[in-house]
């Protein structure tokens, strides 16, 4: 329909430049006005979009995206290869001593995580992470910090998940695999023991 209409505007552009095109007057060729070609094909017929604004909006509705699947509100300027990598590990089951795409615990999505958003190789289990990371306030996470649990003082550290913001972090959780919680859920509130930043060495 569309290639139709260009046509029809092509015959109609060439017809009407007939009656207004005129061939100057050799011998008064200064008061003459050429009348260029009459154009009747609009701009908005052209499918040309500038790259920047179609990667603009690419990147809108990603975020949108990211945002709907993880239960986060986004202001568009986070780091959109982990939103990416953790929204693509959502619902992979639970699975103790893996770290794949058909199960893993939660050290082994950790480690996948960062080996895949930031080319960093973390210890295999949470306690050993926890040896590795620069400690950070609970109010100063940043999306990508890694978050602490244990059972109660004394206890050793037994679940490790990647905060993303407002209070949300994922997981790969024993009772669902991997998924988003929240840090103000009774359970994760309770045994929330710390939060550690990977530094890049």
């Amino acid at each position: 329909m569309k290639n139709t209409i260009l046509y029809c505007l092509a015959a109609a552009s060439t017809t009407l430049s007939f009656f207004f095109e005129r061939t100057p007057d050799a011998t008064n060729s200064a008061s003459v006005p050429v009348v260029a070609e009459a154009s009747l094909l609009p701009s908005f017929f052209d499918d040309t979009t500038p790259a920047d604004a179609t990667s603009a909006s690419r990147d809108s509705l990603a975020y949108h995206y990211y945002a709907q699947t993880l239960g986060v509100d986004l202001a568009f300027n986070e780091n959109k290869d982990l939103l990416r990598t953790v929204t693509d590990w959502i619902g992979t089951p639970y699975r103790y001593g893996s770290n794949s795409k058909k199960g893993t615990d939660c050290s082994g999505f950790v480690t996948r995580v960062f080996q895949e958003v930031y080319g960093i190789t973390l210890k295999r289990s949470s306690r050993s992470m926890f040896e590795n990371v620069k400690r950070v306030n609970k109010d100063q996470m940043e999306a990508g910090d890694l978050v602490f649990f244990r059972r109660g003082p004394g206890q050793p550290i037994y679940h490790v998940g990647i905060y993303i913001k407002d209070g949300k972090f994922a997981h790969s959780a024993t009772n669902g695999g991997v998924m988003v919680s929240s840090l103000n859920q009774p359970y994760y509130h309770r045994n929330f023991y710390a939060a550690g930043r990977v530094e890049n060495e």
